[in-house]
């Protein structure tokens, strides 16, 4: 877990994933043959096949984004407070008094709040008031002067939570998607030198933003296959219906039928099935309405290829909270590592 943590904690928004991926780089460091950023940011990772036969083994690539959704530095106003613009997707009602860290020429430690009255001393109605995105600002505690000599717009913007580990669940922010890099590794390194794939591990960019890396990162590799290793909805609480939750936290790895970018290939999506069957890996099966993974651009990019998505349940997503069951991530971890040594 130490490793996971170190990942979930780690600031990487979209554009500006680099202290995450110099984190991998370093984890990897030996459990590949090449290791190589494209122009992109994206890191590709090399493993040559173990197990030749005599063919030329067949390219794989599993993608794992690992940017976060965050912010960016969009404004200082007068008293020195920073107005920020939104990279990915959040529920303004999970951001009210926030603690975050701005990256300027320092590591800055700033409080997230909305504009307006507090509870005290609120009327009834704004009480009830969602405000948006643009409404939020960040305060540093310090003058306009000393502010900027230490922030500038564009600066990136990220929510300050560390990871725990409670009883069986492992809880904190960016579980999407550092988790699957997490599996990604670790089902590598279970592998050894058992595969005949010629494994590339693709840590992509500026997912949370429209999937921008996957494709570039797919098309310099051109893989016959892409998994793309992500989380997914657990909306198996208070609520929602049983069945609305996508997927139940602990029941296993979910195995993507579809989403709203792209349709798994059925036959990836028949062998897994069946090897979990055989090994006795606990799965199940999802669909989700909305929303995407990087399969939805690694099946497209060039002439397209087999595709599909390796999902880890996750209660609470876009928010500090987001939950992983360590027995859902070893069944990732199980379930990749046998299809890689299938």
């Amino acid at each position: 877990m130490k490793l996971l943590k170190r990942l979930c904690e780690t600031p990487g928004v979209p554009g500006r994933e680099e202290r995450v991926r110099e984190l991998i780089a370093r984890e990897v460091r030996g459990l590949f043959d090449e290791v190589r950023t494209d122009p992109m940011g994206n890191l590709i990772c090399r493993r040559k096949a173990g197990r030749r036969g005599g063919r030329t083994p067949v390219k794989v690539a599993i993608a794992c984004h690992i940017d976060e959704i965050g912010f960016y530095v969009r404004h200082i106003d007068d008293q020195g407070r920073l107005r920020v613009q939104n990279v990915g997707g959040f529920d303004p009602r999970n951001l009210f008094a926030r603690r975050v860290l701005v990256q300027g020429r320092k590591d800055l430690l700033g409080v997230l709040n909305p504009v307006g009255r507090p509870i005290h001393v609120a009327t009834e109605e704004e009480k009830k008031k969602i405000p948006t995105i643009n409404e939020f600002f960040v305060d540093l505690f310090l003058e306009k002067k000393e502010v900027e000599k230490l922030v500038r717009v564009g600066d990136p913007v990220t929510l300050v939570q560390p990871m725990e580990v409670v009883g069986d669940v492992c809880t904190g922010k960016a579980m999407d998607n550092r988790v699957a890099s997490w599996v990604a590794i670790n089902a590598i390194r279970k592998a050894g030198s058992r595969s005949s794939y010629e494994i590339y591990y693709l840590a992509t960019v500026q997912e949370e933003v429209g999937l921008r890396g996957a494709g570039p990162g797919v098309f310099g590799i051109d893989p016959a296959i892409g998994i793309a290793v992500d989380t997914t909805l657990a909306c198996d609480t208070p609520g929602i219906d049983a069945a609305e939750s996508i997927t139940r936290l602990g029941a296993g790895v979910a195995l993507k039928v579809m989403d709203g970018g792209s349709i798994s290939d059925r036959g990836l999506l028949d062998e897994f099935i069946a090897l979990a069957g055989r090994r006795k890996i606990p799965y199940q099966l999802e669909v989700l309405p909305l929303g995407s993974t990087d399969a939805a651009m690694v099946q497209r990019t060039g002439l397209g290829r087999k595709a599909m998505t390796l999902s880890v349940p996750t209660r609470y997503v876009h928010t500090v909270c987001e939950t992983v069951h360590r027995k859902d991530l070893q069944a990732a971890v199980d379930l990749l590592a046998a299809w890689l040594t299938a």
